[in-house]
């Protein structure tokens, strides 16, 4: 609901909606610190992330480098210092480098027994993104 007590009517206060409740999940997700086991980038996203780390090096990991950091170590959900930007992150367990390290969560596949939270993150990333 917003400030009247009202559905959302138009598409960008459903979209503004949508940001809200993705923005308060990641805080949920961020603050509890848990880890997560790593789902796996889907693939899609890997030939994106490869090419982008090819052409563009010193703004972030290679991927494959990055992908073993969080088979390793795990992730965590991290929220960008600008809340009001909507930027989650997903970093290896032990980074603390959100610059380098990153994958958004729609870059995650979805897994069998993944935790329900996550999931829906996932979701509503690709959601706001239109992916």
């Amino acid at each position: 609901m917003n400030q009247f007590n009202r559905p959302p009517q138009s598409q960008q206060e459903i979209k503004e909606q949508k940001k809200q409740e993705y923005i308060a999940l990641a805080r949920e997700l961020s603050e509890a610190r848990e880890k997560f086991s790593f789902p796996g980038v889907n693939p899609e996203s890997y030939s994106e992330l490869k090419a982008v780390a090819e052409e563009f090096p010193e703004y972030s990991a290679p991927i494959d480098e990055l992908i073993e950091r969080f088979k390793t170590q795990g992730m965590k959900v991290v929220l960008s210092k600008d809340l009001k930007s909507g930027n989650v992150f997903v970093l290896p367990l032990n980074s603390e480098d959100m610059e380098m390290d990153n994958l958004f969560p729609r870059h995650l596949m979805m897994a069998e027994g993944m935790d329900e939270r996550l999931k829906k993150l996932i979701l509503l990333n690709k959601e706001l993104k239109g992916k």
